[in-house]
């Protein structure tokens, strides 16, 4: 399942600094000549491929990213100092189009692969470059040249990492709007959900995983019942599963367990891949049991269901547990990911810096 994450950001790289107008002045050297430095340069802006990100959230909440100017030429032949750059991580896959004109830029493929994306003035020229034969008193300095800004569009195709799965009604959409950006109709009644919805998951500063709520599945969804059958392919791709079970249902006759099992029947038919996928069971609407049977109907369901793995008690409508939930999520991704990652010589110039604010 994709879907395109996009930012829209300004960077500005610094001016160079003004050169510098001065002449030596010593005692008993009446001709001590010119003696202005040149301005320093201006900050470059790099962008970094970071394999550790996987959306673009960050760029969202922070538009605008800045180097600094060099500084001025001064007296005694000093140049100026050259402005601090600043690197700018971006997920590997991400597409940097110029937001004006709609070209193409870069294309961040390499893991650890670093470019330029705006460059930073040259600094100007004192008056010792200046000094000649002929003009042994240059009273001529230059100005720093400006650096690039640019309006950029970031572009990403992302892949969903977290997929959940469950019955009609079972909370699914209650719960991506709990944890998410995404905002999917909500509804009391059985298959609300008509499309995949996507939302990115914020755990922290560059902590974030997306989440697809694809509709909920009956019994015979691999063989075309229902709604499901259109989408379970698409739950193909993601690196975890979230099996939903609705722990409060309103009919007194319907058995959480069977309707649980009946899930993972369908997904073992329709593909054996996808049943093998890991799997974590999330226990839903918990909030409309009563407290003093709750950890007697959470026991008697992994009983019965036969269950080895994770199990998440949590209320989507309340958010209780939902934290735990979506930092357990990220930490299992992060540790795949480690392990799947190979080695990459990163510059050591950016190895450690942070995404510029």
């Amino acid at each position: 399942m994709k879907f395109v994450d996009e930012a829209y950001i300004d960077v500005a790289a610094g001016d160079g600094g003004a050169g510098c107008v001065s002449f030596r002045h010593e005692k008993y050297k009446e001709f001590g000549g010119p003696n202005g430095g040149d301005g320093g340069r201006g900050g470059h802006v790099f962008a970094i491929a970071d394999p550790s990100l996987n959306t673009l959230v960050d760029y969202r909440y922070s538009r605008r990213h800045e180097a600094r100017r060099g500084e001025h030429g001064m007296g005694s032949d000093m140049f100026g100092a050259a402005g601090d750059d600043i690197t700018l991580k971006m997920p590997v896959g991400t597409i940097i189009t110029d937001a004006e004109t709609g070209d193409v830029l870069y294309e961040m493929l390499t893991p650890g692969e670093v470019i330029t994306i705006a460059k930073g003035g040259d600094g100007g020229f004192g008056n010792m470059r200046f000094k000649s034969a002929i003009n042994r008193a240059p009273r001529q300095k230059t100005p720093g040249w400006p650096g690039e800004s640019k309006k950029l569009k970031l572009e990403l195709k992302v892949l969903a990492d977290v997929g959940l799965l469950g019955m009609p009604n079972a909370g699914k959409s209650t719960l991506i709007t709990a944890i998410s950006n995404a905002r999917p109709k909500i509804a009391d009644y059985p298959f609300t959900t008509l499309h995949p919805n996507l939302g990115v998951v914020r755990v922290g500063p560059e902590q974030s995983f997306v989440v697809a709520d694809v509709p909920g599945l009956i019994e015979g969804a691999s063989d075309g019942a229902g709604l499901g059958h259109q989408f379970l392919r698409h739950l193909q791709r993601t690196r975890l599963l979230l099996h939903l079970v609705d722990m409060a249902p309103f009919d007194d006759a319907v058995d959480p367990v069977a309707q649980a099992k009946a899930i993972v029947a369908e997904l073992k038919k329709y593909d054996k891949a996808l049943y093998d996928k890991p799997r974590w069971l999330v226990l839903n609407k918990l909030d409309m049991v009563p407290s003093d049977e709750r950890a007697a109907r959470v026991k008697d369901f992994v009983k019965r269901f036969k269950y080895k793995g994770p199990v998440f008690e949590i209320s989507a409508l309340t958010h209780e547990g939902c934290d735990a939930l979506t930092k357990a999520i990220f930490r299992h991704l992060d540790a795949q990911r480690i392990a799947a990652q190979p080695h990459v010589e990163v510059d050591p110039r950016f190895a450690d810096e942070p995404t510029a604010k």
